[in-house]
């Protein structure tokens, strides 16, 4: 059967049009199951095969490589709008982000912080979690052949992370993680190791008592309840080669102390995934880049590789929907 992926092209003065045209046409020669609609204005993107469709939405103003333009924001929103309702119909299974430039679209007046707040609005879901995906670009038996980590918190101020955790937080972004896993990523039993919040994981109350009085209770409840859940662990340790041989997603509290370790290991193949939502999404975890946007120099390895997960976790909800 063959799956429908969206993919929406992003700021169109940034390399967006450009990785979205040529990885698409790469992915489509390595898969003849998948069907791309390229959701973006047509001036922008060519295509000759008939598995690549584009799904026209015109541009405000005529764009120039690297300028941006506050006009073309409605224009970048109507991209995304389209794409999510086309997944909510189920004309799509799936959809695939190309990066937006997030101060342009405020600029403009709308309100916007983001891809994954803006999708959550949309599909009237109160709480997603962000996970990245990517294989280590380091190549060794010591580490899994894909790295998950995932987020308790994500864009906020580190001043405001431990006054922002809960027990009910963690507790649902655990049962979203695991669901998710479960359904899309065919993972029959999630392990999710989970880290402190503090240097050596509050060393007893020593450091701060964050992981006493919220994050080990969150998890011994979870514990009872059949969840498999390892830790608080220290942050500094927990992405040893033995703890990411067992784990099927690192959960991380804050930002930085998740995803810094990943995207050293990563750097320039991973995929950001929104879990939690009615749909499936997927994006490139890199920016804009508006200096090199028009030059033929962007990377387009992100973006295949989130056509790649997205087409996976497609087929792997849709077992998960017929059994």
């Amino acid at each position: 059967m063959m799956i429908h992926i969206a993919l929406t092209t992003g700021e169109p003065a940034g390399i967006g049009p450009e990785i979205s045209v040529k990885a698409a046409s790469e992915f489509l020669d390595q898969y003849d199951d998948v069907t791309i609609h390229l959701i973006g204005d047509q001036s922008l993107l060519t295509t000759s095969d008939d598995r690549l469709i584009i799904e026209h939405q015109a541009l405000s103003e005529p764009i120039s490589p690297g300028q941006l333009n506050c006009k073309n924001a409605r224009y970048v929103i109507a991209t995304l709008d389209h794409a999510i309702d086309g997944c909510v119909s189920g004309i799509y299974d799936a959809m695939v982000t190309a990066p937006v430039q997030k101060s342009i679209i405020a600029e403009s007046g709308m309100t916007f912080t983001g891809h994954t707040e803006y999708l959550a609005q949309r599909c009237h879901t109160s709480l997603v979690v962000m996970m990245l995906c990517g294989k280590p670009i380091f190549k060794s038996d010591l580490l899994p052949e894909e790295l998950r980590v995932a987020l308790v918190t994500t864009h906020m101020p580190l001043k405001d992370v431990a006054s922002h955790l809960s027990i009910g937080l963690i507790q649902k972004t655990i049962q979203i993680i695991d669901r998710d896993l479960k359904e899309k990523f065919n993972i029959a039993k999630p392990c999710i190791y989970v880290t402190g919040l503090n240097p050596h994981a509050g060393e007893s109350g020593h450091m701060g008592r964050e992981e006493i009085d919220t994050i080990i209770p969150a998890l011994e409840q979870l514990r009872a309840n059949g969840f498999n859940v390892i830790g608080p662990l220290p942050g500094d340790t927990i992405f040893s080669p033995s703890n990411l041989k067992n784990a099927d997603v690192i959960l991380a509290m804050s930002h930085d102390q998740g995803l810094a370790p990943f995207k050293f290991a990563t750097f320039g193949d991973g995929v950001n995934v929104t879990l939690g939502l009615p749909i499936i999404r997927t994006s490139v975890d890199h920016g804009t880049a508006l200096s090199i946007a028009g030059k033929g120099l962007a990377d387009s390895s992100s973006m295949i590789a989130a056509l790649e997960l997205a087409r996976n976790m497609a087929r792997n909800k849709r077992g998960t929907s017929s059994s």
